[in-house]
């Protein structure tokens, strides 16, 4: 071990250097049949690029072409993004360790998404390492410099590319203090790339949650109420009884409101837990694909939920393509 650290210490600058990004502000990566983006700010992936059933390049992650728009975007929807170091909803903006009250700050109505306007998803992260197949970015996260959140963090994200896979490493380590953490990656996905001309939304998009069998109870506003209540089977949330489309319950009442009755959230913001144990613990815990495509996506994890949000909120303001910033 001695000696493997002294002969990093002797070797040239250069060599240990990090390299800087392409014109456009992103690293890229590639492997057989997958080429991926990267940008320092909230560690984000910006393009994901893989070919369709007739061998056409599609970019299935929404994203800017331009890496240096990502920090000025006004809307901020995280695109590709990390958040932290708590991803997510805190109810009522608030929460209590060891019989210690800490209040966080409200930017989702009255709870907390993401950490608050100086979550990780805003913040540029260090660019520790690039090589041929990964990138690493870590974070160095102080006490309260997001709201209510006490104690130095230590951020890490290893994203790696491989033959046709995307694969992201995070882990976060409180140095000083007991502190809420939970990291997720954050992409936005459209697996036709917006190229069908019949539709440029992903309610034709089929998704399978064969681990989906319980959610994350929420009230009208889309705040935790820390019920874990069962997928109604046929309803609108049962992803696990078979796959479906995404707009295959748009017919169903409880379509409106299903992502926050207080707003009339039609269709999905939620999360799902999943229900590891029993047979089939090597499938994907969620599986989504296009018929019109051909891509298929599976996302393997060791996480104990999947959140789907069938982007109610964008409205007009996020145009529906690769966005040339």
């Amino acid at each position: 071990m001695i000696k493997s650290l002294l002969a990093s210490l002797l070797l040239p600058l250069s060599v240990l250097a990090v390299p800087t990004p392409g014109p456009d502000g992103t690293y890229t990566l590639s492997a057989p049949g997958i080429t991926a983006k990267f940008i320092a700010y909230s560690a984000a992936i910006t393009s994901l690029v893989v070919s369709d059933r007739n061998g056409v390049k599609r970019d299935i992650i929404l994203g800017y072409d331009n890496g240096s728009f990502y920090p000025v975007d006004p809307n901020h929807p995280d695109y590709g993004a990390v958040p932290g170091r708590y991803t997510n909803r805190i109810a009522n903006h608030t929460y209590e360790i060891d019989g210690t009250r800490y209040f966080t700050e409200a930017n989702d109505g009255n709870g907390t998404l993401h950490s608050g306007l100086n979550g990780w998803s805003r913040r540029t992260w260090n660019v520790s390492e690039v090589t041929n197949s990964s990138i690493t970015f870590t974070i160095r996260d102080e006490g309260n410099s997001s709201l209510g959140f006490p104690g130095l963090v230590l951020g890490k994200v290893t994203h790696t590319i491989t033959a046709n896979t995307w694969s992201t490493k995070l882990s976060a380590k409180a140095v000083e203090h007991k502190t809420p953490i939970m990291l997720t990656t954050h992409p936005y996905w459209n697996l036709d790339a917006f190229a069908n001309p019949a539709t440029d939304l992903v309610l034709n998009h089929t998704l399978s949650l064969p681990f989906g069998e319980r959610m994350i109870g929420i009230d009208g506003t889309t705040q935790s109420t820390g019920a874990l209540p069962k997928v109604k089977k046929g309803g609108v949330n049962d992803f696990v009884s078979k796959p479906k489309q995404l707009g295959a319950s748009m017919s169903d009442p409880d379509w409106v409101g299903n992502c926050g009755s207080s707003f009339g959230c039609s269709g999905y913001n939620n999360q799902w837990i999943v229900d590891r144990g029993g047979p089939g613990q090597d499938k994907p815990i969620a599986t989504l694909s296009s018929d019109w495509s051909g891509i298929k996506w599976d996302l393997y994890s060791d996480q104990a939920g999947v959140v789907v949000y069938s982007c109610y909120w964008m409205g007009g303001k996020f145009p529906p393509q690769h966005l040339n910033f």
